[in-house]
């Protein structure tokens, strides 16, 4: 599958610009990407991914908030602008697949992801609260 995916998907990359790659936006969220490079032209982040099966676009939505999850972090950390993400996947059978998102799509993704991202915060922000538990002196000077 690794062969696959260097002969056919790795085949447009003209520069090499870090693999296995953790990235991190200050506060808020953390991850390591497969690869960054140019691809075809394009600052792009690239997600390998490995599947029994074919997969279909619809079936993939968390991969693209990934891959907009580690473009923000990379334009926010590093100053870059990443133009797309690229999700390589392959089976076992060799069947290779890459999804691409970019331009308003990326946007978009970006967008789904602060979302759920913010969605998460609130989450554990009612569970601290539903946790919080009355402490007074007394408790520490308990026999």
């Amino acid at each position: 599958m690794a062969k696959k995916i260097i002969d056919v998907g790795l085949a447009p990359v003209e520069e090499y610009y870090g693999s296995e790659v953790t990235l991190y936006y200050p506060g808020l969220y953390a991850g390591s990407t497969d690869l960054v490079c140019t691809h075809n032209g394009k600052d792009t982040v690239v997600d390998f991914k490995q599947a029994n099966r074919p997969k279909r676009a619809e079936w993939i939505g968390d991969y693209y908030l990934q891959i907009a999850a580690y473009a923000m972090a990379h334009d926010y950390v590093h100053g870059s602008n990443i133009e797309q993400g690229i999700i390589m996947v392959c089976t076992p059978d060799l069947y290779y697949q890459e999804f691409v998102v970019n331009g308003a799509e990326l946007r978009q993704a970006k967008h789904r992801f602060l979302k759920r991202l913010d969605m998460y915060y609130d989450l554990l922000h009612d569970e601290k609260e539903k946790a919080k538990v009355n402490i007074t002196e007394e408790d520490f000077n308990a026999g």
